[in-house]
């Protein structure tokens, strides 16, 4: 449940090039980063820990000491962590990562003309608006109204599910009416951002699933209750990952509980699965007999390492009843 930013304030005072530091260690020379941004609203000295980029006042070892602390994680992470934040705190030198007032943040090349680029220049190249607004071109071109719901999602996956779904019970009931979210059907919301998980402090670990998967999983529980047919939620990583599994994410519908339950015998139940915090298990659970149907498409969307990774993404595709 920890966010990426926190974590990365952690990350800052255990690696070398890490908060600035790169950059530091290149100085007298230039240095052009292009950014890839994996994290919500694109925060330069957060993404990848900002190894050239000016280190954030609130990223010293204090500040890890106090994260660490509140979440109550001495004990789990590993002795020499703790032990490189506790030197660092009892260092005079203790936050040496570089801020905005170093010189590699601050001349310009040739000879400090003002006019000229700075040694350090930093070029965001990609980000998960540019990729959601790509996904809202296509569903375009495909014939759905579509609607950006924001590039800024965050929060427990459970709940973030139950407000996609709530949308589209929203559109699909009240269709051309003065209540509708959309003017007509089909309609596509798209939705960037990066979800959490919040797991008990005595989560069972063979027990797997990523945000993504529990966002699918639980839309899709609450697609059945509602009994909603002509919906789809698909939430993916673009990265190709999602938690500890090989599952790039779900994409699920009304009838995927069901359809599960049936093939797996009943012997792993959706309600369950989300409890336990088992949507891998539960989404990738198939009964394979002789009798398989080669038509089933499985609730889990395994694309593989991507190479890339832009946050995630999240489409509802809603069609009238």
């Amino acid at each position: 449940g920890m966010d990426i930013t926190l974590m990365n304030v952690i990350r800052k005072q255990l690696e070398n090039g890490k908060g600035g530091r790169l950059a530091a260690k290149c100085y007298p020379a230039t240095m052009i980063t292009m950014v890839l941004s994996d994290i919500v609203g694109d925060p330069l000295s957060f993404i990848a820990s900002g190894p050239t980029v000016p280190n954030d006042e609130k990223c010293t070892c204090q500040d890890a000491w106090n994260i660490i602390s509140t979440y109550n994680i001495q004990h789990q992470l590993p002795p020499n962590v703790i032990a490189m934040i506790q030197q660092g705190l009892d260092s005079e030198e203790e936050n040496d990562a570089p801020t905005v007032s170093h010189s590699i943040f601050t001349q310009h090349i040739r000879n400090g003309n003002h006019d000229n680029p700075k040694l350090a220049e930093t070029i965001l190249v990609g980000n998960n608006e540019k990729a959601v607004l790509s996904c809202a071109q296509k569903a375009k071109s495909l014939g759905y109204y579509t609607v950006i719901l924001g590039t800024t999602i965050e929060g427990e996956a459970k709940d973030v599910a139950g407000v996609y779904t709530a949308m589209a019970r929203q559109s699909q009931c009240h269709e051309n009416t003065t209540y509708g979210i959309t003017p007509k059907l089909p309609a596509a919301f798209i939705a960037g951002g990066e979800t959490t998980v919040s797991l008990p402090a005595n989560h069972d670990l063979e027990k797997r699933g990523g945000r993504n998967q529990e966002l699918g999983l639980v839309a899709a529980c609450n697609l059945s209750k509602m009994k909603l047919r002509n919906v789809v939620v698909a939430s993916v990583g673009t990265d190709g990952t999602d938690g500890p599994t090989d599952a790039a994410g779900a994409i699920v519908d009304g009838r995927t509980i069901a359809r599960i339950e049936q093939r797996n015998g009943g012997k792993v139940l959706g309600d369950v699965a989300i409890r336990e915090h088992d949507a891998y298990t539960f989404l990738g659970s198939e009964h394979h007999d002789g009798d398989e149907d080669e038509d089933y498409v499985s609730a889990l969307v395994r694309t593989g390492p991507t190479g890339t990774n832009v946050a995630d993404i999240a489409v509802i595709l809603v069609r009238s009843k």
